[in-house]
């Protein structure tokens, strides 16, 4: 317990110095790299012909985004295609087949990285780095891009701009992905992650037996993987084999690279929701407001609104990793009956090295921050340790990756406010704006595109035979690997319960179109968003107004999130996970 606290300790002190830096790129003030980096960035916009001075209003950006996806995925198609040439190809690995060419590409490209291959042996060293390397980058500066186009619309300050789409992609890149990727690379390699264009080696065991050792540059894909929260492995066994994680240092190391760059949005929208108020004020000083509060260091630090979310993102965090870690410390009834000794806790699945309080942690983390990144084999987590996951992956706002997370608990602060007005008789409102029937209509079409995905696709795998093919264990468990996959493609997670036999044709297409539109749907309207906020004249805050910005806010929010899972996922979760740990019980 003591590793778990110390753990999360240095994760928010760490996350507060990264929140600034990022703060200062999304709001395009000036950083210490900009010397350098703005030679480089001026080299790239004149190449593509962009005018990073140009602003677009919320329609433009998504169409853009969007587009430059589009193109790219159509690109990575063709080499997964083609990977059988003989260029960075010592291993022969032979061209992938359409189906999951289909669901590949469009998960790196959705920043999913849903695996149906086994990294080593399905992709070439041209394929890992033309394709999964550089749609990881891609992909994660194409989701904080947007999320960073949402802050500016909430933020208010100018009326139809939210930024323009390729300079945030080319700052978050040369910025912070590059340079973080760079620094936390070398730091891997140090610890002994393989780095080189070698074809795979051949050893003796100690048992004197043979083993295959697959080479290449695993190092540069880990690090981004876990920074860009994408999470697909260059080993079938992901971070879980020694050659990807093979300390205790480096399994830090990946833990706050995919903790550290989500937090920090939370850092962004606090800090910029300040900047947008005081400009307010500054334009308006006739405007007559209630006294200031003082703020406190956490208001200072974090931003007024974005203490409060964050507050509530780490209630939620906190709560499944206590029920995680509980549920596997307690072991397994089944083969305690069996005489086999469980005061280690559940070790099935799990690595010696990093024990069960290190997996349960790594294992909410990956779909909290939805990496999708696993350390330990998540099939064999208990039934209820295997539910916190499942159900963050559900919520999908817990902290989240590439700015999603942020911008889905959002959208339940607008739906919290609104809940709280209707009970008191007033019009609601949410940082300064009041909130009206277009912006709930979309807030309610946005957070109930999830469930959605999620239940309709598991209603139709369990009905067809295609669907039960796949499925390897036809009980409880078995629900349970249906919805985990479908689950992990709409929140663009990743990870998965690996007993589910799914690279076929079935698995291959419906996942793909889960994860297509689990990405760009939510954008899109989340854009819409707050394209329509920023458009609205700010309020005054009267007597009457609920502060959002408080620890009481926070519990309503985390109410709010609880009740809304309750509603749609309870009774799946009923038949899947919870009736296996009562069949266990006895």
């Amino acid at each position: 317990m003591i590793q778990l606290v110390l753990t999360l300790i240095l994760y928010l002190i760490l996350v507060i110095p990264v929140g600034r830096y990022l703060y200062h790129i999304a709001a395009g003030m000036h950083t210490f790299a900009d010397p350098v980096l703005d030679r480089v960035d001026g080299v790239i916009y004149k190449l593509g012909g962009v005018d990073p001075q140009k602003g677009m209003n919320w329609k433009q950006y998504a169409l853009t985004l969007i587009g430059t996806n589009g193109v790219m995925m159509a690109v990575g198609y063709l080499v997964l295609r083609i990977q059988s040439l003989p260029l960075l190809n010592p291993n022969g690995i032979k061209g992938m087949e359409p189906a999951l060419s289909f669901n590949t590409i469009i998960s790196f490209m959705t920043n999913t990285n849903l695996q149906h291959y086994a990294g080593e042996s399905g992709l070439s060293y041209l394929s890992q780095m033309l394709v999964i390397i550089f749609m990881m980058f891609v992909s994660a500066a194409s989701g904080y891009a947007a999320c960073v186009a949402f802050i500016r619309g909430l933020a208010g300050k100018t009326k139809d701009n939210v930024g323009n789409f390729y300079a945030d992609l080319v700052r978050i890149t040369t910025r912070v992905l590059l340079p973080f990727s760079l620094a936390g690379g070398l730091l891997l390699v140090w610890q002994g992650v393989p780095q080189n264009f070698s074809e795979n080696v051949v050893v003796q065991t100690l048992e004197g037996t043979y083993q295959v050792l697959a080479m290449g540059p695993v190092a540069a894909l880990e690090i981004i993987k876990h920074l860009g929260t994408n999470g697909g492995g260059f080993f079938g066994a992901n971070s879980a084999t020694p050659m990807e994680n093979p300390t205790i240092l480096s399994n830090l190391i990946e833990l706050y690279s995919m903790m550290l760059l989500p937090g920090a949005c939370v850092i962004v929208f606090g800090k910029m929701m300040g900047d947008g108020r005081l400009q307010h004020a500054k334009t308006n000083p006739q405007e007559t407001t209630l006294p200031v509060h003082s703020e406190g260091i956490t208001a200072r630090l974090l931003g007024k609104e974005g203490r409060s979310i964050f507050l509530a993102m780490g209630i939620l965090f906190l709560a499944g990793l206590s029920l995680c870690c509980w549920a596997e410390m307690q072991g397994n009834p089944a083969l305690a009956e069996i005489g086999l000794s469980q005061a280690a806790g559940s070790m099935e699945g799990k690595e010696v090295r990093f024990g069960v309080a290190q997996s349960a942690l790594f294992t909410t983390v990956t779909t909290s921050f939805t990496t999708g990144t696993v350390n330990n084999m998540h099939d064999t987590l208990t039934p209820l340790g295997g539910m916190v996951p499942l159900l963050h992956m559900m919520l999908n706002c817990v902290f989240g990756g590439k700015g999603v997370g942020l911008m889905n608990m959002i959208l339940y602060a607008i739906l919290a406010v609104f809940i709280c007005g209707l009970m008191v008789g007033r019009t609601p409102e949410y940082l300064g704006k009041k909130v009206e029937g277009r912006e709930m209509k979309l807030t309610a079409l946005a957070i109930i595109i999830h469930p959605l995905l999620i239940l309709s696709f598991s209603a139709l795998a369990v009905a067809t035979s295609a669907g039960q093919a796949g499925v390897t264990n036809p009980s409880f468990h078995g629900l349970t690997q249906i919805l985990y996959e479908y689950a992990s493609s709409a929140a663009n997670n990743g990870s998965g319960f690996e007993g589910l036999a799914d690279n076929t044709f079935f698995w291959n297409i419906t996942t793909g179109i889960v994860m297509f539109l689990g990405r760009y749907l939510p954008i899109v309207i989340q854009l819409a968003i707050a394209g329509s906020l920023m458009k609205k004249n700010y309020i005054n805050e009267s007597a009457g107004t609920l502060r959002t910005s408080t620890v009481s806010f926070a519990v309503i929010l985390v109410f709010v999130v609880y009740i809304f899972a309750a509603l749609t996922f309870f009774p799946a979760l009923v038949l899947g996970p919870i009736a296996e740990q009562l069949t266990l019980w006895g």
